[in-house]
């Protein structure tokens, strides 16, 4: 499959301008034939927290529309975070159907009252125009955590039409190989990290990316911003990575679009002669 990521910069706030120059590059690495588009973290707004309830948007909503109708014109996979919005009635209905469900989990990571709205970090995958999956983000980092809610599922998303699962993750959640293990575990066929990792901890990311691919032997797409925002600054460093740990394309720090053949039945090869998994002493750990 051949991939891409879209590694730009995001101007703070102002959604439709960010949104236009990211379907422009996403239209750019389609006529290149990639089939998989990867978008940074909140690539429409940023950390928009001083006009957050106003570019949040409950969904289905118009940016998830406009990147549907891309998604359907070019027959691809795009794959990306947005700010959502979800009213206190739906959190409700959420919140009673997940107890039913998962009465030991629930929705214990929101942060919400009775009278307002909450919100997520949600990553999106849509598959040739249908939204095949959403994952909340489960480790808001810092200041995050006054402003959103927490996921409580980590589950792979599954492409019926590619007949795969993407192991899906957001940012600071390099940072927790458990997120990318237990997605390894359930069945994904590669890992997806959408980002917004900043300056000064570029040597980080590069080690935590690399290490993600490595440990779990299968390909890594992982998609930083770049620019700078009114708090802090990115060094953008996106990465496309195979099963074996070998950086296929490197985006530098500069707005661009890095595009990648993966061979995603490698990691096949890279278990066989390594056998971490087989090795695994889970009566250990």
């Amino acid at each position: 499959m051949k991939v891409a990521c879209v590694q730009m910069d995001v101007q703070q706030c102002m959604k439709q301008k960010n949104l236009n120059k990211a379907l422009s590059m996403a239209v750019e690495a389609a006529e290149n034939g990639a089939e998989l588009i990867v978008l940074p973290e909140v690539f429409s707004t940023g950390f928009c927290y001083e006009k957050f309830d106003r570019v949040a948007e409950s969904f289905p909503g118009p940016t998830l529309d406009d990147l549907s109708c891309f998604s359907e014109t070019h027959d691809c996979i795009l794959v990306g975070s947005v700010i959502e919005k979800v009213s206190a009635e739906r959190f409700t209905a959420e919140k009673t159907a997940s107890e039913k469900s998962s009465p030991e989990i629930g929705l214990k990571g929101a942060n919400v009252n009775e009278n307002s709205a909450l919100y997520y970090n949600m990553g999106f995958c849509l598959e040739s125009g249908k939204l095949v999956g959403t994952y909340r983000k489960t480790h808001p980092f810092k200041s995050e955590n006054i402003y959103f809610s927490k996921g409580d599922s980590i589950e792979p998303i599954f492409l019926k039409k590619h007949n795969l699962k993407i192991g899906f993750e957001i940012c600071y959640e390099l940072r927790f190989p458990e997120v990318a293990r237990k997605l390894t575990l359930a069945g994904s066929d590669l890992l997806i990290t959408t980002a917004a990792f900043p300056n000064p901890r570029s040597e980080h990311w590069k080690t935590l990316v690399k290490a993600r691919a490595i440990e779990n032997q299968l390909p890594h797409i992982a998609c930083n911003r770049t620019g700078k925002a009114p708090d802090a600054s990115y060094f953008g460093g996106s990465m496309i990575i195979d099963a074996w740990g070998e950086v296929k394309a490197n985006a530098g720090h500069k707005e661009c679009i890095i595009i990648s053949e993966l061979d995603l039945k490698h990691k096949e090869d890279v278990r066989g002669a390594i056998p971490a998994f087989e090795d695994r002493r889970t009566e250990l750990y």
